[in-house]
């Protein structure tokens, strides 16, 4: 089937549901989340079988939270009709569809970015067409063939959402091309391929998060949370923790402190060039790599470590472009850094995003002091900084107030349009209307009266 038949069937799809009250609209929400849930296992199993990244275990996790926690944000949300309404400003807002929606999404996560962009799309009533990653095509398309399923179960059109087969950059160019918007979810490549496209587009920018530990927060903890913020699904999550900022005066008790929740801290120069060399080749990350497990990587460096262990760490002396290693590795790496003052370790965060990558998207600090949390609010150049807890937590999981979302937006930093997660309210248009207000008229003169 062409894009353009492709096409032509989601806007009959939208065209049988357009009289959809909010109610219904919601009841689709909730079938596509939970016919996901309930087969996270399977899909999970299916994603490392054929993309051989990640781990089984965290992928059956993400497959379950983002169903539950995305229709738990959406359950009680305004998104059909009249949405809003100001009184005192004389405003009532309305939603419509934006129409067909345009997905790319990755092979890092092909169940949670299709159903998390269906079920933001579908809130708003709109129709979306996928098209997936070749190295994850079978995944996906299982993913979308089980929310078809629920659809006609609810007696909705299965065309709501649709799957490109044999996906390539041709098929994905006039997808972006014949849709209403686009969601771009990947490298720098990609979104600059959608804002190209001549259709309005949401891309995201590549990730690489820095994270500063202040000397106030406690180290047991501060390992437990980098163990989380690295090692999950194999540190292919794109918000997930690549460099760690430490007070060098607690060197000692950090790193014992990393090696007691499992991870194998390399502080050796020469230990730590093998692993440069291992994973960078012509300055570019070895993608038989990435996403592999830790004793995996290790073992191309040389080294053999218990099978069991999540996350590797390296002492580095460098920081942005004079440390390789400061790149966005996509594996459960992190790497470790020594600073004097706090405003050092800001100005070393902010040099690495610059230098090597992930300007723009999220950032972490690990700290008690309020103070230091603004500070580094103002200047670090993120569309996230996230406070005591895990930086992947950046999708917006109910621990804390962000939106969840499986696009992050990064801000013109990132060379994005939306600093933001992208949501249910990005998928529609949004008409407001005004009505007169009982106020004295202007007068000009007096505007400018010193």
């Amino acid at each position: 089937m062409t894009i353009q038949e492709k096409i032509d069937k989601a806007r009959k799809a939208l065209e049988k549901i357009k009289d959809y009250t909010q109610e219904q609209a919601d009841e689709l929400v909730y079938a596509s989340a939970k016919i996901i849930y309930e087969n996270a296992v399977p899909l999970a199993k299916l994603a490392v079988e054929e993309t051989g990244l990640g781990k089984f275990e965290h992928k059956i996790a993400k497959n379950t939270d983002t169903a539950a926690v995305f229709y738990d944000y959406l359950k009680d949300k305004k998104s059909v009709g009249v949405i809003n309404e100001i009184p005192s400003e004389g405003i009532i807002e309305v939603a419509h569809p934006v129409g067909v929606i345009g997905a790319i999404t990755p092979a890092t996560n092909p169940t949670v970015t299709p159903l998390g962009n269906f079920m933001h799309a579908i809130k708003g009533k709109n129709a979306i067409i996928i098209s997936p990653a070749p190295r994850a095509e079978k995944t996906t398309t299982d993913t979308i063939n089980l929310i078809r399923q629920a659809l006609v179960d609810k007696n909705a059109p299965a065309d709501l959402i649709q799957v490109v087969s044999g996906a390539t950059i041709e098929k994905s160019v006039e997808l972006m091309e014949k849709c209403d918007l686009v969601l771009a979810t990947g490298g720098p490549g990609l979104t600059k391929a959608a804002y190209a496209s001549g259709t309005p587009a949401y891309g995201v920018g590549p990730g690489n998060p820095p994270v500063i530990l202040d000397r106030d927060f406690d180290l047991e903890e501060a390992a437990k949370i980098t163990l989380v913020a690295v090692g999950s699904d194999n540190g292919i999550l794109c918000d997930g923790d690549n460099l760690l900022l430490y007070p060098e005066e607690k060197e000692d008790r950090l790193f014992d402190e990393l090696r007691k929740v499992g991870m194998v801290v390399y502080e050796d120069k020469k230990d730590v060039a093998k692993f440069r060399e291992a994973l960078f080749h012509g300055g570019k990350i070895d993608a038989d790599l990435v996403g592999k497990d830790a004793f995996v990587i290790a073992k191309a460096a040389g080294f053999d470590i218990p099978a069991e262990t999540e996350v590797l760490a390296l002492r580095i002396e460098g920081i942005g472009k004079d440390e390789i290693l400061c790149k966005e590795i996509m594996g459960p790496i992190v790497v470790l850094k020594a600073y004097k003052i706090f405003e050092e370790a800001v100005d070393m965060a902010v040099k690495n995003m610059v230098e090597a990558g992930g300007i723009g998207h999220t950032g972490g600090i690990l700290t008690n002091n309020r103070e230091h949390i603004r500070y580094a609010g103002e200047k670090i150049p993120v569309a996230r900084l996230l406070v005591n807890q895990p930086t992947p937590d950046a999708w917006g999981p109910a621990t804390n107030g962000l939106s969840p979302a499986v696009s992050e937006g990064c801000g013109t930093w990132g060379n994005n349009i939306l600093s933001a997660n992208v949501d249910y309210l990005h998928l529609v248009n949004v008409s407001r209307i005004a009505m007169p207000l009982a106020v004295e008229p202007l007068v000009l003169e007096d505007i400018f009266k010193d």
